[in-house]
């Protein structure tokens, strides 16, 4: 066989769309795919271990524990090639098989296939389901044919695409690989160390924190992955897109994680070496009374306004980040960094000297939105010479568009994260703050305040424009609703 290219795989997966159109709705895709394609692979992988186990053992293989042979065990009945041979009742047959695995492999897999109702014959008609498991079963998923990261890539290649299509909801966005790559650079993570993102979406960035110390040759097998993501099918995804990577060690688990953390120790939030987020921006439903008297002790900068939780997450993670080795990188909407009423947390925030870099990138790294954001690097321990200052990097010209896709290059990657570990002025581009310099400038961390690019294009960040015009018609309003409530018969005026 064949290895199989990254245009084929993507071909084949988004061909899987094709056949579920006219019956389900773009925004289930996923729904129905992920669960078919991860459980497609786990049959080829088992599959393939039998065969390699029979070439080094020959007949003697069958006098092996089945855990010698393989990471994970299929039922008899519930394998791929049985579901192949079901002509009624086909998505009853899913659905056994995915209870079947999950069963048997409780602690690995439990939920991994999600909850959809694939018996529901009037949206996925037997005839339907059959095209597409003949159509996965075009190609062998094996790891010769496919290794973990190709396949792993093609996954997140339909992630991508599906939302793309759909759009995004709940200020929630998929986060740009090459923006992932960036952050797992800064973060530099280390064999053996532990990795959390409190808002881990499909496991883009966790990924990439992986991918980091595979190439360069180390030993990530032994670092342990944590994840948290409120929305159940998502969070599925993530388990599968973990799996897909070879990701062993990895423990995602569903919840909102400002109302119920589920990584605790003891009456504690359990702490990591590396926390890394892109959080769902300026979320307005979420319960800032709880947060205000939050028992973990995450509202040490204060209490974020209701319309805005940016700040609920931001101490949220530096509580996460183990007191010793704790670093983290949370990808941001700009406004954090100048709005008025975060003021106060941000003066607390840049007192506790935990900021370490703040990198402004360019503009549509997000799929669906033209937004510009930031990415804020804290550490619980800086080193002597980064104590009591903080680098500010404007790299929002760090950015290549192709295709209507925007990304960054291993050139731009380089400079910000060579930047970053050098820690000096670079004229137009990185511009090192000590404590005084930030509080003349009244605690803003707005980038445009500590580097100038001398392009005279662009000067301010659109979220920072919009704030300073929402404020100054606030103002406006409140003026002109005074005077009238001066007028004769104010009251009805106003």
């Amino acid at each position: 066989m064949s290895r199989i290219t990254q245009a084929d795989l993507e071909k084949y997966l988004f061909a899987c769309a094709d056949i579920l159109r006219n019956y389900v709705e773009a925004s289930s895709y996923r729904d129905y795919i992920f669960p078919l394609l991860f459980f497609k692979r786990i049959s080829d992988v088992y599959d393939e271990d039998i065969e390699n186990a029979k070439k080094e053992y020959g007949d003697a293989w069958e006098d092996f524990p089945e855990d010698e042979i393989h990471d994970f065990s299929i039922p008899e009945g519930c394998h791929w090639n049985d579901l192949r041979v079901v002509t009624d009742n086909v998505g009853s047959a899913i659905q056994k098989s995915f209870q079947g695995i999950e069963s048997l492999n409780a602690d690995k897999l439990g939920g991994v296939f999600g909850n959809a109702n694939w018996a529901n014959k009037t949206k996925l008609p037997d005839r339907m389901l059959k095209d597409l498991i003949e159509h996965l079963s075009s190609l062998t998923l094996s790891i010769e044919n496919c290794p973990e990261d190709e396949l792993g890539h093609g996954y997140e290649y339909l992630i991508g695409k599906f939302d793309s299509d759909d759009g995004h909801t709940a200020q929630q966005f998929y986060t740009n690989r090459t923006v992932a790559h960036l952050m797992a650079e800064m973060l530099n993570p280390q064999p053996k160390e532990s990795i959390y993102d409190p808002t881990c979406g499909s496991g883009g960035i966790l990924i990439s924190c992986i991918d980091h110390i595979k190439t360069r040759g180390q030993e990530w097998r032994n670092v342990k992955v944590y994840g948290q993501e409120i929305i159940p099918p998502t969070a599925s995804i993530c388990r599968m897109n973990l799996f897909l990577h070879g990701v062993k060690e990895f423990t995602i688990r569903t919840g909102d994680t400002l109302s119920t953390p589920t990584f605790l120790d003891r009456d504690r939030l359990k702490t990591f070496d590396l926390v890394v987020a892109n959080p769902p921006y300026s979320i307005s439903n979420w319960d800032r009374e709880a947060f205000s008297t939050d028992k973990y002790g995450r509202n040490f900068l204060g209490t974020p306004p209701q319309g805005r939780a940016d700040y609920a997450f931001i101490q949220h993670i530096l509580r996460s980040m183990d007191t010793e080795t704790g670093r983290c990188a949370i990808l941001l909407p700009h406004g954090v960094l100048f709005r008025n009423e975060e003021t106060e947390m941000r003066k607390k925030l840049i007192q506790s000297d935990l900021v370490e870099a703040v990198i402004g990138i360019g503009k549509n790294l997000f799929y669906n939105s033209p937004m510009e954001a930031c990415i804020l690097v804290c550490r619980s321990k800086k080193s002597v010479p980064h104590l009591g200052k903080v680098l500010f990097i404007n790299a929002k010209h760090e950015v290549t568009r192709k295709n209507a896709e925007s990304f960054l290059e291993d050139s731009h990657i380089e400079r910000i994260a060579t930047a970053y570990a050098q820690f000096n002025d670079i004229e137009g581009f990185a511009h090192v703050a000590d404590y005084e310099e930030i509080k003349k400038n009244e605690f803003e961390l707005s980038i445009p305040l500590y580097v100038d690019d001398n392009t005279g294009v662009d000067a301010k960040p659109f979220e920072l424009a919009y704030s300073e015009w929402y404020d100054a018609s606030q103002a406006m309003n409140s003026a002109i609703s005074a005077l009238q409530a001066m007028l004769p018969g104010g009251e009805q005026n106003a």
